[in-house]
């Protein structure tokens, strides 16, 4: 797999800082071993995620990853110390495949992400050391332990962007190999050596202690010229992808070592020659990098899926195999013991001049080893009755051969008894084979049923889906819904919004609702002049309950009020304060008491379809494909997946659309 070079990564950085300095760090995840997901809240661009993979890739991700239901310790402690914090600054570390980013809140802390080798990735606290690494590693001269003083890696290789040229002939005359080797090494990596190679017109295999003047010249006005729109920040990001349709013949494979696909910074001519690969271009860097990266951890979570299933299912195929087999052995059973049987009578004569032998001796105190010994003796010397013995034991045992059926019998009891043990077997082999029958027919049903688990699995396999940021209506970007009478409600989502909803959305002809409890949205109903009912009083009050610290506090019922317009004001009375998205209400209150707290989350047609949350009644009006909710004890996101399984026919809403309408506060489905 791909890893990014130091080339890479200096255009990440670069763009990362652009796009996070001043953001305000909000959660942290680690959906694999080796991954982190940093979110960031970016002012007036919304949630922005990045994705750090030790030793692969750092760049913002528009495809989040499924998280573990329990966090592991690594991003709780990034939690614990940087949520809330801001982004100072971004910056690669000597042009290594080393990222810092400088992150204050109360202490300044920095979060080093290492992509050699297997990478790592280490909070440090202000003095430099160690707070907690992903891995722990230790080597003789580095300790990546907690408490530890972090010690970059040694600097090595060349920077491109500061390059003199007494530093490339310093590089060529300390090298013992060919020039494409030591360009590789110097931290420039096969692809851009390859580039300066052919660029340069300069033979790959040149020992490059031989270099002469001119030669060196020529590579060293070739680098500044291919990092030139690196180091002036005009980049063009792009994918590489090598066409399918073009023949091996047609590809000189051995003059160059080109990878199948790519993505880059910068354009280079390794991949124009003739029309052997295809480009797509992009805006940013971390685009490119998100699409290319992305492509291959939806591959890998498919693999890792694909192994996962077929283990359930191998375990149900293998038990089926075995209880086949076992049918297939008690149906033998049956057959070759009835034929054993019915051999000892067709052969009755023959057999029973032989006991009669054999016990004639047993009673005149022959050892069984002699009896043996003297029955080989007869079939050798052509006795008809020993033709058929193949052996015996020293118990008395024979075996006798048959038409070429090897048959075991006891020579101290007669045929009969020795055909009814062979009769006796077959019977019990048939007994078992209804067991076994109905175990190969359970265990059929459970395979069916764990390949059809697979099979859904498969085709709901969550994959990582792109999150497309939505243009959102302005009521959208507030607590929203229509009423069974087609009022639209507002509502805030917090200080700001309440703010907003009062101060732009409040005209004179509308009503004010607030929750009767510390920390509730201020609501209000649209009249547009026209009178308002107690149905649409009574389901804009409920929504009002629901969308207030009542949830979160898991209560069952609440009280709401409604004023008028001019009842709502920001004014406060001599010496007193009113917090940012509170109000002061003058006058008399019109109370609705003991309001279920109970909504319904649904896919309406309202100026186009759109996710809608509200009360049960106003929902239901509305649509028919709705999920309803109460306070409960399940995390958002878990429910928000639920929810989205549910309604999410048609796929126009994300996981974020429905966290977006759900209440603050824990929930569990209704069942209807």
């Amino acid at each position: 797999m791909k890893t990014m070079s130091n080339v890479d990564i200096n255009a990440i950085c670069y763009e990362l800082n652009e796009i996070l300095e001043g953001a305000r760090v909000d959660k942290s995840f680690q959906p694999t071993k080796d991954t982190v997901i940093m979110r960031f809240h970016v002012r007036g661009t919304g949630r922005v995620d990045v994705v750090f993979q030790a030793g692969v890739r750092i760049h913002t991700t528009r495809y989040p990853l499924d998280n573990p239901k329990i966090p592991p310790s690594f991003p709780m402690v990034l939690r614990k110390h940087l949520k809330g914090a801001n982004i100072v600054s971004i910056k690669q570390h000597n042009f290594d495949r080393v990222v810092e980013i400088k992150i204050k809140k109360e202490k300044t802390y920095t979060l080093v992400i290492e992509l050699f080798s297997k990478g790592n990735i280490i909070l440090l606290d202000e003095a430099g050391n160690i707070v907690i690494p992903l891995k722990r590693k230790q080597w003789n001269d580095r300790d990546i332990s907690s408490k530890k003083e972090y010690k970059y890696p040694p600097k090595r290789g060349i920077n491109p962007l500061e390059l003199q040229k007494k530093d490339l002939i310093q590089l060529f005359n300390d090298s013992n190999t060919d020039l494409i080797r030591t360009l590789a090494r110097s931290g420039l990596g096969g692809v851009y050596s390859e580039e300066i190679v052919l660029r340069s017109g300069i033979d790959k295999k040149t020992i490059s202690s031989n270099l002469g003047d001119e030669e060196i010249n020529k590579i060293y006005e070739t680098i500044l010229d291919i990092f030139n729109p690196l180091k002036n920040h005009k980049i063009n990001p792009n994918i590489v992808i090598r066409n399918d349709n073009v023949s091996d013949s047609s590809k000189d494979l051995n003059k160059i070592n080109k990878p199948k696909e790519d993505v880059l910074p910068l354009n280079l001519q390794l991949y124009e020659d003739n029309n052997e690969y295809k480009r797509e271009y992009f805006d940013t860097f971390n685009e490119a990098a998100d699409e290319f990266f992305s492509k291959r951890i939806k591959d890998e979570i498919k693999g890792v899926q694909e192994d996962i299933w077929d283990k359930k299912v191998g375990k149900y195929e293998k038990r089926l195999k075995i209880q086949n087999e076992t049918l297939n052995g008690f149906k033998n059973t049956i057959k070759v013991s009835k034929q054993k049987g019915d051999l000892l009578y067709a052969n009755y004569s023959q057999i029973e001049n032989l006991l009669n032998v054999i016990q004639n001796a047993r009673s005149k105190e022959y050892p069984w080893k002699q009896i043996s010994k003297t029955l080989k003796d007869a079939k050798k010397s052509g006795m008809d009755e020993a033709q058929i013995v193949d052996s015996m034991d020293k118990l008395g045992n024979l075996v006798l051969d048959i038409d070429g059926e090897k048959i075991s019998i006891d020579s101290k009891i007669p045929i009969p008894e020795n055909a009814e043990m062979y009769y006796e077997k077959a019977k019990k082999a048939k007994r078992k084979i209804e067991g076994a029958l109905i175990a190969i027919e359970n265990t059929e049903k459970q395979l069916k049923k764990m390949e059809d688990k697979r099979d859904i699995a498969m085709d709901n396999i969550m994959v990582p889906q792109k999150r497309v940021k939505k243009e959102l209506t302005w009521y959208e970007k507030l607590r929203w819904f229509v009423t069974s009478d087609n009022f639209l409600v507002i509502g805030g989502r917090d200080a700001n919004t309440n703010e907003a909803v009062v101060k732009k959305y409040l005209d004179n002809n509308d009503i004010y609702l607030h929750s009767d409890i510390h920390g509730a949205s201020s609501v209000v109903i649209k009249t547009e002049g026209n009178k308002v009912n107690d149905n649409t009083l009574k389901e804009s009050a409920i929504f009002a309950a629901s969308f207030s610290s009542a949830w979160s506090k898991n209560y069952g019922t609440q009280d709401v009020y409604w004023v008028n317009p001019d009842q709502v004001s920001k004014t406060p009375e001599s010496g007193e304060f009113v917090a940012k998205g509170s109000f002061i209400i003058r006058g008399n209150r019109n109370h609705i008491r003991g309001l279920n707290l109970k909504i319904a989350v649904g896919i309406v047609d309202y100026e186009g379809k759109r996710i809608m949350a509200g009360p049960v009644d106003a929902v239901s009006s509305h649509t028919d494909n709705y999920v309803i909710i109460k306070p409960g004890y399940t995390k958002k996101e878990a429910i928000a997946k639920k929810i989205l399984h549910k309604i999410n026919e048609d796929n126009i809403i994300s996981l974020d659309d429905v966290v977006r309408v759900l209440p603050s506060g824990k929930c569990d489905i209704v069942d209807s």
